[in-house]
């Protein structure tokens, strides 16, 4: 994905439509949407694979959710213990904003950590992650209301519109309409930190950055009672910050040296991951989600290092697994996946399910023959109509222009 001057030069006398939908394929091949990327960039190398592990991590999610409102207890859950390794949601939010960070990285990683404007770069993501995002919560505040509560604060008031409309969800509390909306505020933030991130990273390398991010979260778990935090429904964003910076750092990988790329990058990843597994292995599930501001820092090495080997090609059967057909289409529904399946899954655990099976695993058996793929469905719709638009066009003229020769060619066809 580095810059060449002869491809930059085809872009820029391409028609715009021609030049969107150049875009749109490269988009498809790096795994990085459109709105990420440079203009002009369109001789980047492919990062395959990073779509598919984006949707691998959206259905942990939806399994975890399953899980969770099926057997009450969590985190010392009365699920049966061969179902354990569903109750950790919270890495697999972990793994995406590496993953997130990775990803809007690419590019600047490419082009000396520059970016462009801030503003663009703003805007872009805005038009990227807003549009779904409000059209979930429109969703999510019909389901809460009339369906089935989504909070233990009561249900959805004047306040959570306000609060969640705005993405202001990791500073002020407000009964949630959807609980996997925490992390949509946290990325957020974390979105507004990246071009200072790129900063230090251009200016004082990859060892600064990690030190600015990380020490001050560090010294701060520290100096908490017990050196274990105690966190609450918000306020997430600076303790998550190392986690994103890391998947900044990792992108690296894509401009360095052979020699670097060629490191076994998955071994790295797999003797990085053991040490944090087998603790939490060894002290249990409630010692696990009770240390998770530890945990967090501790895995994310371990995930970035999993990202640079898929970015390099290794190992091969892996990215091969995520390339495949139904993995990258699972990819390119992730968002939508995320960010509508938990009204659905707690309407078949609570309103559908009791009138057919009986509680516990029959409930739990029964929302993954059912509630899974009417998710999965939903959120390809809902992909059709409120993500997919605005990756495939930059702007609501554009989306104007689509709209009107959609409908001229319908007529003429009629």
């Amino acid at each position: 994905m580095h810059s060449s001057s002869s491809a930059g030069s085809a872009l820029d006398l391409a028609t715009p439509a021609r030049r969107e939908a150049q875009e749109t394929r490269e988009a498809r091949e790096t795994g990085e949407p459109p709105e990420t990327r440079e203009p002009g960039a369109g001789d980047r190398r492919q990062v395959r694979g990073l779509d598919g592990l984006r949707g691998l991590a959206a259905l942990y999610v939806v399994l975890f959710h399953c899980w969770l409102y099926t057997f009450p207890g969590y985190p010392d859950s009365s699920a049966p213990p061969w179902l354990d390794g569903l109750m950790f949601g919270r890495l697999a939010v972990v793994f995406f904003l590496v993953l997130s960070g990775f990803s809007l990285a690419i590019s600047p990683a490419r082009h000396g950590w520059r970016q462009g404007g801030v503003g663009e770069y703003l805007r872009r993501r805005a038009w990227r992650i807003l549009p779904p995002y409000w059209a979930a919560l429109a969703m999510s505040l019909l389901v809460s209301y009339l369906v089935v509560p989504a909070s233990h604060f009561g249900p959805p008031t004047g306040a959570t519109v306000l609060v969640y409309g705005f993405l202001a969800q990791d500073v002020v509390t407000a009964p949630t309409p959807n609980g996997a909306f925490w992390s949509i505020g946290v990325e957020a933030e974390l979105y507004l930190l990246f071009p200072l991130l790129l900063l230090l990273r251009r200016r004082w390398g990859a060892a600064v950055l990690a030190a600015c991010v990380t020490l001050p979260v560090v010294a701060g778990g520290l100096m908490a009672a017990g050196a274990s935090p105690v966190e609450g429904d918000n306020w997430l964003a600076p303790h998550l910050a190392p986690v994103f910076a890391a998947g900044v750092i990792g992108a690296g990988v894509v401009s360095a040296s052979e020699r670097v790329r060629r490191l076994p990058w998955g071994w790295f990843a797999v003797l990085a991951a053991l040490p944090v597994l087998a603790l939490g292995a060894l002290r249990g599930s409630v010692w696990t989600v009770n240390h998770y501001f530890w945990i967090d820092l501790a895995i994310a090495p371990a995930m970035t290092m999993l990202l640079a080997a898929v970015a390099t090609g290794r190992p091969a059967f892996l990215v091969r697994l995520l390339t495949t057909r139904p993995v990258r289409a699972l990819g390119d529904l992730s968002y939508s996946l995320y960010l509508i399946h938990l009204p659905i899954v707690m309407t078949v655990i609570r309103r559908v399910a009791p009138h057919f099976v009986a509680r516990g695993l029959p409930t739990f058996c029964f929302t993954l023959v059912v509630g899974l793929p009417v998710a999965v469905f939903t959120a390809w719709l809902f992909s059709k109509i409120f993500e997919i638009p605005f990756k495939r066009h930059r702007s609501w003229k554009s989306l104007a222009v689509h709209g009107s020769s959609w409908w001229t060619d319908r007529n003429r066809k009629g």
